[in-house]
């Protein structure tokens, strides 16, 4: 994606391999399933960065956090990597049992966004992000934030329940009735951003909460490079069918398919709530 100043960088031939890590966080009577995927797509280099972070003292908690770069060779790679580090630093220090989630994700945001201010000092170009996080507490509630068009789905078997609404140029003309929602993705502009981290002004900041996931449940985050190949009923029938990394290998595998040599950085976090075997 864009600000609506930056053009995007012209696509290159070479890909980098699929990289999908995978853990589980058990907890009683479920366990967490996880996934990461990283696509350097078409592109010369990487902007995207995403982690899957397990709490240090607290089973069942899980922090996933995205982030999508912009800003020249560097700038934009420094803008990603500043959202997970903060993410990190802030995730050590959080207690599940006492600290507001909604806080710590929205101080995880604005932290990122002051930092990634001032590295603008050193960068040839000023570098943004996007940022898309959820938290999963041990008792299965789910807090989520978004900047930018980096989204956040939530699945129940393969249907969509519901998904976070982008900070973008044609989603605002989708909102005020002006354009369809089906030809968003094809529009001349569908890659300019409304609001997201880095600019002059505070990041717009989107949270909401899932009071307890269920079994059966998917939680996704991903980068516009991925989400703009599918729609919500193929997201939803591959996160259902398969375990979070055949699912994210078949994600990265289709988007690339279907890019046809055109494609953006891509990456995305997958957690599901699988019931314990046996």
């Amino acid at each position: 994606m864009t600000t609506p100043a930056q053009a995007k960088p012209a696509p290159a031939t070479p890909v980098v391999p699929t990289s999908v890590p995978k853990d589980q966080v058990k907890a009683s009577g479920y366990r967490l399933s996880a996934a990461t995927g990283l696509h350097r797509g078409d592109r010369p280099y990487q902007q995207d960065q995403v982690r899957l972070i397990k709490h240090a003292r607290i089973a069942g908690c899980i922090l996933a956090v995205l982030a999508d770069g912009m800003g020249g060779k560097s700038g934009g790679r420094k803008a990603a990597d500043q959202v997970i580090l903060t993410a990190q630093q802030l995730f050590e220090r959080f207690a599940p049992t006492r600290d507001d989630p909604e806080s710590f994700l929205r101080q995880i945001v604005m932290e990122a966004h002051l930092m990634i201010k001032l590295t603008a000092i050193t960068a040839e170009e000023e570098p943004h992000s996007t940022a898309a996080a959820f938290l999963i507490g041990p008792t299965r509630a789910c807090d989520f934030i978004h900047a930018g068009d980096s989204r956040v789905y939530h699945f129940r078997g393969a249907e969509m329940l519901s998904r976070t609404v982008d900070d973008s140029y044609v989603q605002q003309l989708v909102r005020e009735g002006q354009l369809e929602e089906a030809d968003a993705n094809t529009h001349s502009q569908s890659n300019l951003l409304t609001g997201c981290l880095g600019t002059q002004q505070d990041p717009p900041l989107t949270l909401a909460r899932i009071e307890r996931l269920e079994v059966g449940d998917s939680l996704l985050a991903c980068s516009d490079g991925l989400w703009h190949y599918f729609t919500p009923r193929e997201l939803g029938a591959i996160v259902h069918a398969l375990p979070p990394r055949e699912a994210s290998e078949m994600l990265v595998a289709k988007a690339r398919q279907r890019a046809r040599g055109t494609g953006d950085n891509l990456s995305l976090a997958l957690v599901k709530v699988d019931p314990l075997p046996g």
